[in-house]
Parts: C-alpha cells; sequence; structure tokens
C-alpha cells in the first residue's frame, strides 16, 4: 500500500522537491543579504540603530512581506493539489473499488494515503519556514515586531500548522464532495477562511490581553487629534516586541477625566512637537491593552495547536466517513 501510494505521489514529490531547491537557493541568499546589510547599517559600533533599522525596513520589508505571502499560500496549493484530489479523483474515477475488493480494508488504504502526504507536506512546510525564519531573522531582531499580523503566521511553527490542516482539509472535503474540482475550490475557500478569521476574531483572544495605564511623553505619539468635544486622541503608542492591541488612545486626567477643553485647546497650535511637549506637561495617562513580547512562543504553540486539533477532528471524521456510505 506504501509503495502504491508512493507511484501515485511521486509526479507531485518531485515538483515539490525542485520547487524546494529553488526556494533554498534563494532564500540562503535573501539570508546573507540580510545579514551584511544588519552588519553594515544595524551592528556595528559606529551605527546609528534607529536610521539602520529604518533603511533595513525600507529595503526589505516589501520583499520579506511578498515571500511571506508565498509561504502562507503553500499550505494553501499544498491542500488543493496534494489533499482535495487524493481520495476525490479516485472516488471520482472509481479507481478505489480496486484496492477495497482485496485485502486493503477502507480504513488502512484511507490511514496510508492520510499519512504519507501530511508528512510530506509538513516536511516540505518545515523545511521552508525554518530557512525562511533563519533569513528573516536580522530583519526580526532590528525591527523587534515578531507579532505583526503580516510577519506572525510566516516563521516559526505557524506554517506547519497551517499545512497539516490543509492536506487533512483536502482529504476531508474530497471525501465528502467525491468531486476533484469541487474539492479543491471548496478547500482553497475553508483555508482563506479560516486564515482570515484567526489574525482578526481569534488570535488576540488565545490569551488575556494586559492593560496597563501610562503616563503620556512627548516621544510617545506619533500622531494626535482634538475633536470638538475636547477629547485628545493620540496614536503611535508601542511597547518593545509587544503586540499592541490599542490602535489609539484617549488622554485622561489622573481622576480619569478628560483634560478641560480650554486647556487641550491651547495645547493645539499648528507645531506638533511644542503641542506634543505642551500635552506632556499637564500629566495626562491613556490606557494601553497588548499582548507582551514574551507572549510570542505561547501564541506559536496555541496557533500550531489549534490547527492541529482542527486536523484531527477533521481525519476523525474521515475515518468514521470511509466505511460508510461510499462504494
Amino acid at each position: 500500500m506504501i509503495w502504491l501510494t508512493w507511484r501515485q505521489f511521486r509526479g507531485q514529490a518531485l515538483v515539490a522537491l525542485v520547487a524546494l531547491g529553488a526556494l533554498a537557493i534563494y532564500l540562503v541568499v535573501l539570508g546573507l543579504q540580510l545579514r551584511s546589510a544588519y552588519d553594515t547599517n544595524v551592528g556595528c559600533t559606529a551605527c546609528s540603530v534607529e536610521s539602520g533599522t529604518q533603511l533595513l525596513k525600507d529595503k526589505y520589508f516589501s520583499v520579506l512581506l511578498l515571500t511571506g505571502f508565498l509561504i502562507i499560500l503553500i499550505p494553501a496549493v499544498i491542500g488543493a493539489f496534494w489533499g482535495a484530489p487524493l481520495i476525490a479523483r479516485e472516488l471520482e474515477a472509481g479507481t478505489h473499488r480496486l484496492v477495497w475488493n482485496q485485502s486493503i480494508t477502507r480504513t488502512r488504504w484511507l490511514a496510508v494515503k492520510l499519512s504519507f502526504v501530511t508528512l510530506a507536506a509538513l516536511a516540505f512546510t518545515g523545511a521552508l519556514s525554518l530557512l525562511f525564519t533563519w533569513a528573516a531573522s536580522p530583519y526580526d531582531r532590528a525591527l523587534n515586531d515578531r507579532f505583526d499580523p503580516l510577519f506572525f503566521p510566516t516563521r516559526n511553527l505557524a506554517p506547519l500548522g497551517y499545512a497539516v490542516f490543509a492536506v487533512v482539509a483536502g482529504i476531508a472535503i474530497g471525501l465528502l464532495a467525491k468531486r476533484t474540482v469541487i474539492a479543491m475550490a471548496v478547500t482553497l475557500a475553508v483555508f482563506t477562511a479560516i486564515q482570515v478569521l484567526m489574525p482578526t476574531v481569534i488570535r488576540p483572544h488565545l490569551q488575556p490581553a494586559i492593560t496597563e495605564n501610562v503616563q503620556f511623553t512627548a516621544g510617545d505619539a506619533h500622531g494626535m487629534w482634538l475633536d470638538q468635544t475636547g477629547k485628545v486622541s493620540v496614536e503611535g503608542y508601542d511597547v518593545p516586541g509587544a503586540w499592541m492591541l490599542t490602535n489609539q488612545a484617549t488622554l485622561v486626567d489622573s481622576t480619569g477625566a478628560q483634560p478641560d477643553k480650554a486647556t487641550a485647546e491651547s495645547c493645539f497650535n499648528g507645531d506638533f512637537e511644542k503641542d506634543k511637549a505642551c500635552l506632556e506637561a499637564l500629566n495626562l495617562h491613556s490606557t494601553l491593552t497588548y499582548q507582551p513580547a514574551d507572549r510570542y512562543w505561547t501564541f506559536q504553540w496555541l496557533e500550531f495547536g489549534i490547527y492541529l486539533l482542527l486536523a484531527l477532528l477533521l481525519a476523525g471524521y474521515a475515518f468514521w466517513r470511509i466505511p460508510r456510505g461510499l462504494s
């Protein structure tokens, strides 16, 4: 059964190996370039860390963003082109009957196919995730923003969870749909929907956020405005390495009340630096909500575990379904 599965899968495996080789060369070159740029602009003793970090961001943000999209896209492609056709194609063509009429049980047939392709997807995605994490590490070290929703799902453990889920989801959907093209389309749609829901709805609540009352300082604000009621709002607060859940904050005094409207208006004269200094002198505070930097690996493991649990539930459905209702 393993030999038969390999014979059916070897064409896809060969394409994957060629793609892996090409991507590995690209990621190694990218990693060496990033290390050279980091040493030149950030890591040297005479370097200005702030300006060097900005240079690194300007030069490599788009490159890493596009490469990261590719890392996220690969599990979706694997699920659609490896997982979905694995069972659906056999059910559609009727070739499964030849195996089932021999000594191979349906459960063993599914177990071998599912295990073989899932392990292949895990190895392929794991190699790419490892290489990309290594390549991007100088950038991540300089920017110190690993929770960025555009970068978090492209490094370390998270892509492995996506790959396992995508393959098993494709197999389960193929069992249900029994049509290859339909199974591929539904697999892509399901994977995309979950990838949208995870960072927007689920991930922020995997751990209770920290809420902190902090004093306003002029260096905190990248933007600020005053509304008609006298409420002062600022944006740009940042805790190093943390995932900031507060997009903007309202400034209040020590009692929790907003400053007097006339007093607040006196600090808005059109000179941004002087306006910030004026607000700082008023001894104002704001409430910040964030996930601290030291929870990064906790979030990686939690997200990996969620996708693994979903994959196990779908695999359980597939093993329940395969002896029933199929001929």
